[in-house]
């Protein structure tokens, strides 16, 4: 059996006039993250991760911040495409962990939604998808309420495993 693991992290600022994108939910808040997609850092974060574990390089190279195409691009759209690489290679996920770091909004009334969709995109069963939310306890920019942040970590084996 071949297993691969890979962590992942990213952070986006939070302004006015953008929508809340967590998880691939829209979460009603008077802020959004800025970025060049929709700036989902749940899923950014796991995108990296499974692309670390497949060796498959980072979210940059395969979706460039410069390319017009992405501009506004679905976070579960890029997730998706990445599931299709990881599975190109031969892999497949057995299980994720996520942690939201953020001051606001809370996280658990869209919880079991955001957990469906990853698990759907994934391939796997809910309970294979791990979701928790911290706050920063006040410090530093994200404890300011100035962004967000999230950690990944995912488990692939081998698909004839």
């Amino acid at each position: 059996m071949k297993l691969r693991i890979g962590q992942g992290y990213d952070i986006h600022r939070l302004v006015p006039g953008r929508k809340l994108m967590l998880g691939g939910e829209e979460i009603p808040f008077d802020l959004g993250l800025d970025g060049h997609s929709d700036a989902d850092v749940l899923l950014h974060a796991l995108g990296d991760a499974l692309l670390g574990a497949a060796s498959l390089g980072d979210l940059g190279r395969h979706f460039p911040p410069g390319e017009e195409r992405w501009r506004g691009a679905s976070s579960v759209d890029l997730l998706e495409r990445i599931v299709a690489l990881v599975r190109e290679k031969g892999l497949r996920v057995v299980n994720c962990d996520l942690t939201l770091v953020a001051e606001a909004p809370k996280l658990a009334p869209y919880r079991e939604k955001i957990i469906e969709r990853i698990a759907r995109v994934l391939g796997t069963e809910e309970n294979a998808v791990g979701l928790k939310a911290t706050t920063n306890e006040g410090l530093g920019a994200i404890g300011r309420g100035e962004g967000m942040a999230a950690f990944a970590v995912v488990l692939l084996t081998s698909v004839e495993a």
